[in-house]
This record gives C-alpha cells, sequence and structure tokens, in this order.
C-alpha cells in the first residue's frame, strides 16, 4: 500500500517522502516537479507521453504544468521516492535573481555526487524536526543543482522563455477562471464552453493549443490542489472536503486523491505538517 513517509509544506511549496507501489494517473502541478529514487526498485515517469527512467542513476524533472504519470517499479513493496513540489516564485527570490525562470532544460537529471548528497540531506531533514531555514538552504541547493544539470547540454537554449499555460486568448481565461469559481458545484465542461462563448470542440481545442492540458486535466489539477490545501489547513473532514470538491462520496474524492497523488486523503493528513518560517 502506498504511504506517506514525511510531509513538509512551506512557501518552498511541499516536500514529501513517499513509498509508493501504485500507478499515478496522468495529473499536472504548477510547481516545478523533482523525483528522486531513495530506496528500492526502479520506477518510471511518462511525462507529456515520454518515458522517463526514475533509478539510482537517474532523478526526473518536470516542468510547471507538464502532464505526467507515474509507474512503480515494485508493485508488491513499493520503492521510497523523494518527491518535491517547487514554487516558481520561491526559487526566484530565494536564489535572488531573476535570471532564470524555473524550467528545466530537459526531463532527465543525472544522479551527480553532489545531486546525490543534497538528496541525501534534505531526505535527512524531513525524518527529523528541520529548522525552516536550514531546510530552504538545502532544498534550494538541490533545486539549483539538478536546475543546472539539465540545461548544462544546452548552451544556446534561453530558460526564460514561455513555458506553461498561456492564457492569451479571452475565452480561454473566462473559462479557467469559471472552473476555479465552481470547484464545490456539479461542473459540466460542456457548460463552461458555451459560457465562454465556444462550440465544445473548439473549447478542447483552443484549451488545449494555449494551456497544453485538456481542460479536464486542468480541472484536476484545481481540484487536487484546493484538496491538498483542505487536507492540511482546516480540520473538515475527508468526507466534507471530497463533497465540497463536487464528489459524490468519500470512496470517490478518495479514489481521485489517490490515483492524482499516490495515497489517501487521510494518510496525506497524517504526517503533513506546515515549517513556520
Amino acid at each position: 500500500m502506498s504511504t506517506a513517509v514525511s510531509i513538509y509544506h512551506g512557501r518552498f511549496g511541499r516536500a514529501t517522502l513517499y513509498r509508493l507501489n501504485r500507478p499515478m494517473t496522468t495529473h499536472a502541478h504548477r510547481e516545478g516537479h523533482l523525483n528522486f529514487l531513495v530506496h528500492g526498485a526502479a520506477s518510471g515517469i511518462r511525462v507529456t507521453g515520454r518515458g522517463c527512467a526514475l533509478s539510482p542513476e537517474a532523478a526526473v524533472a518536470v516542468n510547471p504544468w507538464e502532464p505526467h504519470d507515474f509507474t512503480p517499479g515494485d508493485a508488491e513493496h513499493g520503492s521510497l521516492f523523494l518527491v518535491l513540489y517547487i514554487k516558481p516564485v520561491w526559487f526566484l527570490e530565494f536564489g535572488r535573481s531573476a535570471q532564470y525562470a524555473l524550467r528545466f532544460g530537459r526531463n532527465e537529471v543525472e544522479m551527480t555526487s553532489h545531486i546525490r548528497g543534497a538528496v541525501n540531506k534534505v531526505t535527512s531533514l524531513l525524518l527529523e524536526d528541520a529548522s525552516p531555514g536550514l531546510f530552504d538552504g538545502y532544498l534550494y541547493e538541490l533545486t539549483q543543482e539538478c536546475f543546472d544539470q539539465t540545461w548544462q547540454w544546452m548552451p544556446h537554449a534561453c530558460p526564460l522563455e514561455r513555458h506553461g499555460p498561456c492564457f492569451s486568448d479571452f475565452r480561454v481565461r473566462k473559462s479557467a477562471k469559471l472552473m476555479a469559481q465552481r470547484l464545490g458545484c456539479e461542473l459540466e465542461l460542456d457548460d463552461i464552453a458555451r459560457e465562454a462563448g465556444l462550440s465544445r470542440p473548439h473549447f478542447y481545442r483552443i484549451f488545449k493549443s494555449q494551456t497544453g492540458l485538456t481542460p479536464n486535466l486542468f480541472l484536476n489539477t484545481l481540484r487536487m490542489e484546493k484538496a491538498i490545501e483542505s487536507l492540511t489547513e482546516t480540520e473538515e473532514s475527508v468526507a466534507d472536503i471530497g463533497f465540497n470538491l463536487g464528489f459524490a462520496s468519500q470512496s470517490s474524492f478518495s479514489r481521485f486523491f489517490a490515483a492524482n497523488v499516490g495515497m489517501a486523503p487521510s494518510d496525506y493528513r497524517r504526517v503533513a505538517h506546515h515549517l513556520n518560517a
């Protein structure tokens, strides 16, 4: 059974230790996403349809909003992973430089000795009562090492090129706003398309072309973010959180959460806590 070992929330985003033995469906995050195998069998992450190995020799970086899924290498016992969700704004502010956006040059990250050492430091701090300043420093060091490593063979590329959703069309902006406003309703995407002034086929086509995501995947990302926020910042029951997000039952919400996060919402809540600055 997949389970959460330790989860820290902070200004940086989320830093987690997961033991995973179940696959995750295609999903996305607005954060930069780094995945490291700490112990166990090599696994796989498919990013925008392209397979990447997650092994002792290779980590996987996923850019903000890139669709990806996960396949465990050991479906019986699971493997231990360090999984980071880094807020792009924190990466810029902590580094005191706007020279680079948090966009990785490639998805594969070679596990150099420096990166392996930084992974061990962050993993150890997740298992201790880490001070915010110390944790932020090691977390930034690891993120920067991975960022630099993914760009080292691409000297002519520009990390500041636009990446991620673009809402230049007012109809896409309106539909995204409507989805965010109606998370707790029985939301029909056909209704969203109609209110945005688009036919259903045109809505799906223009939304995917501007954001890189289907409307369903974008909506699931919003629901997942709200679910995590409610689990860690409120005392609401898991059932109420699910109902407030438009799920008909606690079991359907739990299945959704497990498919997108890897474990039951109650297990996530059990170990998650915030690092106060």
